[in-house]
């Protein structure tokens, strides 16, 4: 029988909880809420922790690992999809028996087209960028395309909102020979209930977060419950950060929205002095989600070394996020081109005013 970890979680938001020495409570950094030991002996069951272990545990069992020794990138896979190379660096992977540091996700986007149609896309893409290596037209290099579904924690959330600031409403007029300004003073109140519907966040800590945000968002429609058959054919990026790590950036995301839509509702004022916005979580629901990409990297030797190029695809929405390498060659020859030209023109002009 395997051992059970206890997590014990908020009870109003469902985060996990930290124990506060000073305070001698148990408090949550997403809601704000306080708990006493006893309290959370009182609600939390065993049932439904040993249930979700199971489950992590049998998704485990059904997937590989794979660790690329040269950019250290991890990705994990269904155990009939096999993958002999790095779908970030192109360089050969290690398989290996053990996964760790996964939890089983809740729910899933399926990439809807497939990697021909990707490929298609790609070409369109790039067609026009006249200053790409010649070797990133090739069908060698299109054929590199990955289908990877990322790690994503997504979150629901409702909460009770509020704002209050001083409003200046100024008017000015010239009668005669004076100019008149005249500014009064409104005590502005808002409050509110709001829900926030897929907040989504990236659940890996790499430099991919860019990336990964530039080809967002997925449709609210298109989240299926997760499924094994899901993977087939296809690789997953392994997560790195837990909801934990996360709860201080999705609460800043929920108070910016909230101080962008109260604001919004206070128009007519000519400024806003003095606002003060609160938010006050009742209740909030994470889910570990994996969303489709497909990606292709190009790597360009450079002075510094090699770097890697990424061009990434909304495997649902068709979406492009392109960091695109840029040739040197074809940059040079656009410049002497035009510094030619421009000494010809000068020529003429010269030529002609003598």
């Amino acid at each position: 029988m395997s051992n059970t970890t206890v997590t014990y979680k908020c009870k109003n938001c469902d985060a996990p909880l930290h124990f506060n020495a000073e305070k001698q409570l148990f408090d949550c950094e997403f809601c704000l809420s306080e708990f006493t030991e006893e309290e959370l002996n009182d609600s939390y069951s065993a049932e439904q922790a040993e249930r979700i272990v199971r489950e992590n545990e049998e998704f485990l069992r059904e997937v590989n690992e794979y660790h690329c020794p040269t950019c250290g990138a991890e990705i994990i896979t269904d155990k009939s999809t096999v993958s002999d190379y790095c779908y970030y660096c192109h360089n050969p992977v290690v398989m290996t028996d053990k996964v760790s540091g996964v939890m089983k996700p809740t729910k899933i986007i399926p990439f809807k087209f497939d990697k021909a149609a990707a490929k298609d896309r790609f070409f369109k893409f790039v067609k026009n960028k006249i200053f790409l290596p010649r070797d990133y037209f090739v069908d060698a290099q299109a054929e590199k395309i990955s289908g990877v579904y990322y790690p994503f924690w997504v979150t629901d959330a409702d909460a009770d909102t509020d704002l209050t600031a001083n409003g200046r409403v100024v008017r000015s007029w010239t009668s005669g020979n004076y100019r008149y300004t005249e500014t009064k003073n409104y005590a502005v109140k808002r409050g509110g209930f709001i829900h926030f519907e897929d907040i989504t966040t990236s659940a890996i800590s790499t430099e991919d977060k860019k990336m990964l945000e530039g080809i967002l968002p997925y449709p609210l429609d298109a989240y299926e419950d997760f499924s094994m058959p899901y993977l087939l054919g296809y690789m997953s990026k392994k997560r790195d950060l837990d909801r934990d790590k996360l709860c201080t950036e999705v609460r800043e995301r929920m108070y910016g929205y909230t101080d962008s839509l109260l604001t919004d509702t206070a128009r007519g004022y000519s400024c806003l002095d003095n606002k003060v916005v609160g938010m006050n979580i009742r209740h909030s629901k994470w889910e570990y989600a994996l969303l489709p990409i497909w990606i292709l990297t190009y790597n360009k030797k450079g002075r510094k070394g090699i770097k890697t190029y990424t061009y990434a695809m909304n495997g649902y929405t068709g979406k492009v996020y392109g960091e695109l390498p840029v040739s040197i060659p074809k940059l040079l020859s656009l410049f002497f081109g035009i510094f030619i030209g421009l000494g010809a023109l000068i020529s003429v002009i010269w030529r002609f005013l003598l």
